[in-house]
């Protein structure tokens, strides 16, 4: 499929080395997805922690269960890759 750049209104077609630049440019895109993935999974994993953090002062006990589900949300990246496959822990 053939490119296009604008220049001084005109549509005119990609060189060969502007193609080649396009598709390196593509190509480091979709490599960089798993990459992606896991950064939103953990953002929302951090999410999740930080609505429990209160749990963990001094002044509080934490309850068994909720020890489990905090540490079930930290290895969460050890089984899923993306929001896509991940099974969230039910919180106490």
């Amino acid at each position: 499929m053939t490119r296009y750049a604008l220049k001084n209104n005109q549509k005119i077609p990609y060189t060969t080395e502007e193609e080649a630049l396009a598709d390196a440019e593509e190509q480091a895109w979709a490599d960089g997805q798993a990459d992606r993935d896991i950064a939103e999974l953990r953002t929302e994993r951090n999410s999740l922690l930080a609505q429990t953090d209160f749990y963990g002062n001094s002044d509080v006990t934490m309850s068994e269960a909720m020890t489990t589900y905090r540490q079930a949300l930290r290895d969460i990246t050890n089984s899923a890759t993306s929001l896509d496959d991940v099974t969230w822990p039910e919180k106490p």
